[in-house]
């Protein structure tokens, strides 16, 4: 396999120290590494990007994952090892990547939900973390980048 080209936000002046940045920042607002390595996990599966589903699985892992846990997300509805935090997160995370799969992109029942779980800093970050994701999913997928390849 090979990409089509460099990674835009390393091919753009500028782009990914920006990137990089608006992540960096996300993770700042109290949501815990494992929720956002959770989030960007399944936005990365549903997306489709190698590249991320393989960066994001290990850090899902390093951040305290089980196995179970780990091999289930993409099922996190029927399976029993999340908790009601990880669920809304999940949900939300769904929600947003898949914006125009329903009339209400993010309902209010999954977002009062992620209410109950986080407050306004952790949730703020949630929304800007699993948008991050996307941007990068988009990049990745566009120009078929290869999963592995990020390890130089």
């Amino acid at each position: 396999m090979q990409a089509r080209m460099s990674n835009p936000a390393m091919v753009v002046p500028g782009a990914m120290q920006a990137v990089m940045a608006l992540g960096e920042s996300a993770k700042k607002g109290g949501a815990s590494p494992r929720t956002h390595a959770l989030v960007h996990l399944r936005a990365s599966q549903i997306n489709g990007c190698s590249v991320c589903v393989e960066m994001h699985s290990q850090e899902f892992k390093k951040a305290g994952a089980t196995d179970e846990q780990l091999f289930t997300v993409a099922a996190w509805r029927e399976a029993p090892y999340f908790t009601d935090a990880d669920r809304s997160a999940l949900a939300l995370a769904e929600a947003i990547t898949r914006l125009s799969d329903r009339p209400d992109a993010v309902s209010d029942e999954v977002w009062e939900e992620a209410v109950r779980h986080f407050d306004g800093s952790s949730l703020a970050a949630l929304v800007l973390s699993i948008a991050t994701v996307n941007l990068w999913n988009r990049l990745n997928a566009a120009t078929r980048q290869v999963a592995g390849a990020w390890k130089g």
